[in-house]
């Protein structure tokens, strides 16, 4: 079962506790947006096997939504932090390229 720790409230919480929000760091457009940037804020999703940053809410907790990175197909959480950054923190990029040297995903190394 997966397992994340809150940011906010630090509880250890099982996935059935939180709710998945998607992936995160996407670019949300503004209503001066094109079609072409707002279909691909919509429907253009990374589905990586590997390394993802994902949303989600400790709904039977404190409520907040988070961000976490963890690896799609080991279940492997590297870390968890704010919803309200614009990138993953450095030490969870380390602790990443740590385990998994050369990966890459949208603009973080």
């Amino acid at each position: 079962m997966l397992t994340l720790q809150c940011p906010y409230c630090g509880v250890q919480a099982e996935e059935t506790e939180l709710h998945a929000g998607g992936e995160a760091h996407l670019k949300r457009f503004g209503p001066g947006a094109s079609d072409e940037d707002f279909e691909a804020y919509l429907f253009m999703r990374e589905n990586p096997k590997g390394v993802h940053f994902e949303r989600w809410r400790h709904v039977n907790g404190c409520g907040k939504w988070f961000h976490a990175a963890r690896c799609t197909m080991t279940l492997e959480v590297f870390g968890t932090y704010s919803a309200q950054t614009s990138e993953p923190p450095q030490s969870i990029r380390a602790a990443i390229s740590a385990k998994r040297p050369g990966w890459q995903w949208k603009d973080f190394a």
